[in-house]
């Protein structure tokens, strides 16, 4: 794989980075539940990218295959999964507990592609989980053994996406994974509902947020995380997706005045220096074609 390759697979990683990250900040301002936000969100991003993929004539449909459909419903138990475990231990936990789909990808990766294990990978997945624990230094807490567990399985489910999302590629390169991020946002919302009928639905000012919420932050991130996939291995993108981390605290700061304490500083600079020299330094090794 070309360096301008894996380049162009990093910028389209960090892009959809940064959309995950604002979250938080938008998030903060609507008085939602999780599940009417989880719901609302996901639909609203099956619609988004419906609308995006007829715009462009980029033929797409709903997965019919076992992979695709096994891709969506994982895809929409990370989401939901990461829901309930925000609302059962702190926000700090969970994203950190999320964040440990690399350490699964390390082992998982190179078994199922038959590759030799990288020490170089194992290296920055070991650097960067050390940023995450300065930059979340002084707001980890035991929090609630279930949300604590619902994190860490919302993280190894999120290897899995990304792994069944990079086996397609490599065994159908003209597959597009587009209807499986479609389905999964479908089935999130179906999953949500029981708590969302009951209550009434959103005014104006969080509709608003919502639609940001369900096209940018959710639908057109998860198109480009798909689209970088075809540049870089499963490891190496959510090594990059890392991102999210570093980007977060920016938002908070700039929406609401919050200064992230002088730890996070240096876990956010260290995680952004690991990412620029695992995708900078050499190009990655070149994928398997069977």
């Amino acid at each position: 794989m070309e360096r301008s390759d894996s380049s162009k697979g990093l910028a389209y990683l960090a892009t959809a980075a940064l959309l995950w990250s604002s979250s938080g900040i938008f998030i903060k301002v609507l008085t939602l539940s999780a599940f009417h936000i989880a719901c609302y969100r996901s639909l609203v991003s099956a619609l988004a990218i419906m609308a995006i993929q007829t715009l462009r004539g980029r033929p797409w449909r709903l997965p019919r295959d076992p992979a695709g459909l096994l891709g969506s419903l994982v895809y929409s138990l990370v989401l939901v999964l990461f829901v309930v475990a925000t609302k059962l231990t702190t926000a700090a936990n969970a994203i950190f507990l999320q964040y440990a789909a690399p350490i699964y990808l390390l082992f998982l990766e190179p078994w199922l592609f038959k590759r030799r294990f990288a020490q170089r990978d194992l290296g920055a997945v070991a650097a960067c989980v050390a940023g995450m624990g300065l930059f979340f230094a002084g707001h980890l807490a035991k929090g609630g053994l279930a949300g604590n567990l619902l994190a860490l399985v919302s993280g190894f489910l999120l290897a899995v996406f990304s792994l069944i999302l990079k086996w397609k590629r490599v065994h159908e390169p003209d597959y597009e994974p587009i209807g499986m991020v479609v389905l999964g946002n479908l089935l999130v919302g179906v999953l949500c509902l029981p708590w969302v009928l009951p209550h009434p639905a959103a005014n104006p000012g969080q509709i608003l947020v919502l639609l940001y919420l369900g096209i940018f932050q959710l639908g057109i991130a998860y198109m480009l995380f798909t689209v970088g996939l075809r540049y870089l291995s499963a490891t190496a993108a959510l090594i990059t997706c890392m991102l999210e981390a570093v980007f977060n605290p920016v938002w908070v700061f700039l929406g609401m005045g919050e200064k992230p304490s002088p730890y996070a500083l240096l876990g956010g600079a260290v995680i952004l220096s690991v990412i620029l020299w695992y995708n900078l330094r050499k190009a990655p090794v070149p994928e398997p074609v069977d």
